[in-house]
C-alpha cells in the first residue's frame, strides 16, 4: 500500500510543479523531504555503498532528477555523510536477495513498517536504535521494532458536496446509496478498505481489529452495484470526482485536499471515520554504510521544521506531534494527525497486516474483479 501512496506524491509535486504552483526548487525540496535522500541521477545499476555515504532506497519514478534534498542535504552538512538515493523499489523478494546475496549494498529502505517487521523478524532488518532514533519524537504506538515512522496519511471520504444538501460524516454515509445517492470510488488494493466496510456495518473502532474479512467482503459485494471505480493511484482517484464519474470515494487526503483547494470547496473531504497510515524507515541488517551512521540519518528526519515543509507540499502528517504546532494555523485542518482530526480517526494495525494482508488481498480482489 505504502509504495503507491509514495509513488503518487511524487506525482502530485510534479503536477504542482507543472501548473506553477511550486517552483523548481520548491519541487525538489518536497521530493527530497519525502525520500529523505539526494538523489544524483543514478544508471540503471542504482546507487552502491561507499565509505561515507548512505544509500536510501525508494519507488523512483521519472520525476526523481538530481536534487538538493530537503532531508538529505541537512544530514550530510550535519554529518559529513552523503545520502544516495536508488529508486529500483525495496520490494520484500529485492530486499530478501540484498539479504542472502551476504554482501547489502543498500541501507535504508522506505519500507511498510508491517514488512520491515516481518523481514526483521526474519534476520533481514536491524532493530531502530531508540538510544539514537528518539521516541519522543515519534507519536504514540507508531514506533516499532524494525521500523521508524516518517510519515502518515488518512484515507477519508471525499465527495462532491453540490450533489449533497446533508454532507456525509461518517463511513455508514459512504455505505448508504439511499439517503446519499451516487456512485462510489474504493481503493483497489484492500488497505483502509476493509476496516471503511467494518466500520460501516457497525463495529466499534476499538474493536475492529483481528478484522473479520468474511463481514467485510460480504459487505461490500453487496454493495458493488453502487461502485463505480476501484481506484489504483491517486490521479485516478481525483479525476473520477473531477469528472463526475462518482459523487463520493475514500481517497487519500493528500488528494482529496488538493481537490478542495483546486475547486474551491465544491469538492471536499472530512477527517470523520478517517483511516490512518502510517510510513516508515527501515534499515538492512549488515548495511554497508553502518548501523550508527543510518540510525542517525533517521533521526535527523524527526527535525519538525523538515516534517512542515512536507506537510505544506503535499499535506502528509509529520510523524513528529511537535511539528503541528508549526504548520500554520489556516492549514492546519488538513493535517491528518492535528490534535482536532487525529481523534476522528483509527489507525491501521500493522501487526495485523503483517501476517494477514497477503491472503486478504487475494480474496479482496477476488470480490472486486467479480
Amino acid at each position: 500500500m505504502n509504495q503507491h501512496f509514495q509513488k503518487d506524491c511524487a506525482e502530485i509535486l510534479t503536477e504542482r510543479h507543472a501548473k506553477g504552483q511550486i517552483s523548481r526548487r520548491q519541487m525538489m525540496a518536497g521530493l527530497g523531504a519525502l525520500l529523505g535522500t539526494t538523489t544524483l541521477g543514478l544508471g540503471a545499476r542504482g546507487a552502491q555503498a561507499a565509505e561515507g555515504q548512505l544509500v536510501f532506497v525508494n519507488w523512483g519514478g521519472d520525476a526523481l532528477d538530481a536534487m538538493d534534498a530537503a532531508f538529505g542535504q541537512p544530514f550530510t552538512a550535519e554529518s559529513g555523510i552523503k545520502v544516495l538515493y536508488d529508486g529500483s523499489g525495496p520490494t520484500e523478494g529485492a530486499i530478501i536477495a540484498q539479504s542472502k546475496s551476504g554482501s547489502p549494498t543498500w541501507d535504508l529502505v522506505d519500507a511498510e513498517p508491517f514488512s520491515a517487521q516481518a523481514l526483521g523478524r526474519q534476520g533481514m532488518m536491524t532493530p531502530i536504535d531508540y538510544d539514537i532514533v528518539d521516541p519522543a519524537k515519534q507519536r504514540e504506538g507508531f514506533g516499532w521494532e524494525y521500523a521508524s515512522s516518517c510519515y502518515f496519511y488518512s484515507y477519508v471520504i471525499a465527495y462532491d458536496a453540490t450533489q449533497f444538501e446533508t454532507p456525509p460524516t461518517s463511513l455508514a454515509d459512504f455505505f448508504d446509496a439511499e439517503n446519499f445517492p451516487g456512485k462510489r470510488a474504493m481503493y483497489k488494493w484492500g488497505a483502509g478498505m476493509w476496516e471503511a466496510a467494518l466500520l460501516a456495518d457497525g463495529v466499534a473502532p476499538e474493536d475492529l481489529y483481528p478484522l473479520d474479512l468474511d463481514r467485510a467482503h460480504k459487505k461490500i459485494e453487496a454493495f458493488k452495484e453502487h461502485i463505480g471505480a476501484f481506484w489504483g493511484g491517486g490521479a485516478e482517484s481525483q479525476s473520477l470526482l473531477l469528472n463526475g464519474d462518482v459523487s463520493m470515494a475514500l481517497i487519500w487526503n493528500t488528494r482529496a485536499t488538493l481537490l478542495h483547494k483546486d475547486t474551491e470547496g465544491e469538492i471536499t473531504y472530512t477527517y470523520d471515520d478517517g483511516i490512518i497510515g502510517p510510513g516508515g524507515i527501515a534499515v538492512l541488517e549488515g548495511n554497508p554504510g553502518g548501523t550508527e551512521a543510518a540510525m542517525q540519518y533517521i533521526a535527523s528526519t524527526q527535525v519538525p521544521e523538515r516534517q512542515v515543509e512536507l506537510f505544506m507540499l503535499l499535506g502528509n502528517g509529520p510523524s513528529n506531534p511537535a511539528a503541528d504546532s508549526l504548520i500554520p494555523e489556516d492549514e492546519r485542518r488538513f493535517n491528518p494527525m492535528d490534535p482536532a482530526n487525529l481523534p476522528k480517526q483509527v489507525a491501521l494495525d500493522m501487526d495485523w497486516y503483517e501476517t494477514n494482508y497477503s491472503a486478504a488481498l487475494d480474496a479482496y480482489l477476488q470480490i472486486i474483479s467479480a
